[in-house]
């Protein structure tokens, strides 16, 4: 997971109305140039849309974010998740995604939740939120006792910001509204999708 990670840059985490307006959503992010998709349980009958984008998307590696428990654990892997993240860090969570054998990134903040969600056996961490956490110069921070860690960096990034994130050794970064305007997304306006996310990648200095 860390090198489809680093290779991406950028996880598009998608909070769509429905399941037709997430499947839309997603491959018109796909057009854009996005390779790596997080949907989210907040999205009403997200482990539909994951089956239907995991038959019809070649080339983009996509999971599910807010996994609340171990039974949501379950229920995205059995419809094909490729990989699990949430924004808090449970025990039996990491436990069950370990037996499922799926990559789990858990939420941590603290140097103290870093710490312990790799002794748990976690091998990425998402630090959430990353922007109200103080951005790129709390990543170096939270790395420079600890550079052994391997990070995502999500909420309230914005793409410019991208590369100074990169620079502060995190694997890619998370980015929503950016991609997935919600005005575009309840609209069902996609080609202003692809347009968004063509952009937001080319900002965050991804090669397209």
């Amino acid at each position: 997971m860390t090198e489809t990670l680093r290779a991406a840059g950028v996880v598009g985490v998608l909070r769509a109305p429905d399941v037709a307006a997430a499947v839309q959503a997603a491959h018109a992010a796909a057009r854009g140039g996005l390779r790596l998709l997080e949907l989210t349980f907040t999205t009403p009958g997200v482990t539909d849309a994951l089956r239907t984008l995991r038959a019809e998307l070649s080339g983009v590696t996509v999971g599910v974010g807010t996994v609340l428990t171990a039974a949501q654990a379950r229920e995205a892997a059995d419809a094909g998740a490729q990989f699990l993240v949430s924004p808090h860090l449970d025990d039996d969570l990491l436990r069950e995604a370990q037996t499922l054998g799926v990559p789990y990134l858990p939420g941590v903040l603290t140097p103290s939740e870093a710490v312990r969600a790799t002794r748990l056996g976690a091998r990425v961490l998402k630090v959430f939120p990353a922007a109200s956490a103080g951005g790129p110069g709390f990543i170096r921070d939270l790395r420079g006792p600890l550079p052994h860690l391997n990070v995502m960096a999500t909420g309230g990034v914005r793409p410019h910001e991208a590369p100074a994130y990169r620079d502060a050794g995190v694997l890619a970064v998370g980015l929503g509204g950016h991609l997935f305007p919600a005005r575009a997304v309840q609209g069902g306006d996609w080609d202003a999708v692809e347009a968004a996310t063509r952009a937001a990648l080319r900002e965050a200095g991804l090669p397209l």
